[in-house]
């Protein structure tokens, strides 16, 4: 399609809000109560500088890296998220296009589109689980990931039920029956959202709403906040099931959500073989840090011992070399590659990928790198109190990386 390609993030997200209706919009917004943590996620990578040489800087530079044993061709790996009602072809679109661009998915136990689809279209495809149901539920949802080809299982623990927003939330319907479609027509026909219109249109059938991953024996795909229902009625995870769990998964284990270095002790304790620094977007406790200033008192504490991802604010390339010169060995990407999928399908997450491949270069480049993992903090400037080293036995919360 001409002049469907973008240059930056941004006008992928000012593309998709165009083309979106109102409340599918604001569901990517997201972000929970005042947003403080989802502004902060982002304008901390802001009070990062750079270092930058002058000369000498290599020709050549190699962006590529292994995660979680999986080599990945830049250290920028999708996110896990739910629910991709934002183009027909939701996660397959976004697992072909990591595939094309040669980096990893993940895919959420809320995703729109079966797991064994998923990995048909990308065999680099990390499950995301959440503590849900009973022990059984949870055995049954790992064998199942496990006989489709899933390379690592994420668990997902940085989401709390703190969801009211004071900008609204969106009117989410349970399923897309012809009641539904009634109520939001006028919201797509008098929006001017002809686009999004157009591509469902094609399909013959509205958005499903379901979460087919859930799914347990003799039951029909559950709509998304039955699946929900479920997670808020199940007892939180302890230690001791993360532990359990990790047992009966003999891939790589990753744990997504922490910010605090005590969090972070007990999840190598626990058997994980990575962790995930993250806010869950925003969307969890408002008033978090921003995932990157928890992100070097982490790394310092167990970067020996697990792989350290970090998600979180990442817009452009020069944010995730930022992040992995504090020590992450890899970002993930979330709204991202979703404003991304909305301005222009499949293609829209290459060419989100494109802009963090390129950023990433152009970084190195000016550093005077010619690897991804030359990186460290002599690379940047970092303001004296910038970081947050939550959960120490000395109670402090700031702190400045060396």
């Amino acid at each position: 399609m001409g002049g469907a390609w973008f240059e930056s993030v941004r006008e992928a997200e000012r593309r998709a809000r165009r083309r979106l209706p109102r409340s599918v919009y604001k569901a990517l917004v997201a972000g929970s109560e005042r947003g403080q943590t989802l502004r902060e996620n982002i304008a901390a990578f802001s009070e990062l500088g750079f270092a930058p040489h002058v000369a000498g800087a290599s020709d050549t530079r190699e962006l590529s890296t292994t995660v979680l044993g999986q080599p990945v061709a830049l250290p920028v790996l999708i996110s896990p998220t739910g629910v991709q009602a934002v183009h027909p072809d939701g996660e397959l679109a976004v697992a072909r296009a990591a595939a094309n661009r040669g980096t990893a998915m993940g895919l959420s136990s809320f995703a729109s589109k079966p797991i064994e689809e998923v990995t048909a279209a990308n065999p680099q495809t990390l499950f995301q689980v959440y503590w849900s149901g009973d022990r059984d539920a949870m055995l049954h949802r790992l064998e199942r990931a496990r006989k489709a080809g899933a390379v690592g299982l994420v668990v997902t623990l940085d989401w709390s039920f703190s969801h009211s927003r004071d900008w609204g939330s969106p009117s989410i319907p349970t399923a897309m029956d012809l009641r539904t479609i009634a109520r939001h027509a006028p919201e797509v026909v008098f929006g001017g959202k002809w686009r999004y219109l157009a591509d469902y249109a094609r399909t013959l059938r509205p958005p499903r709403l379901t979460v087919p991953n859930m799914t347990l024996p003799g039951q029909s795909d559950p709509g998304f906040f039955d699946a929900y229902g479920e997670w808020m009625q199940t007892p939180k995870a302890t230690w001791e099931d993360l532990a359990w769990l990790r047992e009966r998964w003999d891939g790589p284990f990753v744990i997504k959500g922490i910010s605090r270095v005590d969090d972070a002790r007990r999840a190598v304790e626990a058997g994980a073989t990575g962790i995930s620094v993250s806010t869950h977007g925003g969307n969890n406790l408002d008033g978090t840090p921003a995932a990157l200033r928890a992100l070097p008192a982490v790394v310092d504490a167990v970067g020996d011992d697990v792989e350290v991802l970090m998600d979180g604010g990442i817009r452009r390339g020069g944010d995730a070399v930022k992040a992995l010169a504090l020590g992450a060995r890899a970002v993930l990407i979330g709204r991202a590659y979703l404003w991304g999928l909305a301005a222009n399908g499949q293609a829209g997450v290459e060419n989100v990928l494109d802009i963090m491949r390129d950023g990433i270069d152009s970084a190195l480049m000016g550093l005077g790198k010619s690897s991804v993992h030359q990186l460290s903090r002599r690379d940047l400037v970092i303001p004296e109190g910038f970081g947050r080293r939550l959960g120490t036995r000395d109670g402090h919360h700031a702190y400045t990386p060396d």
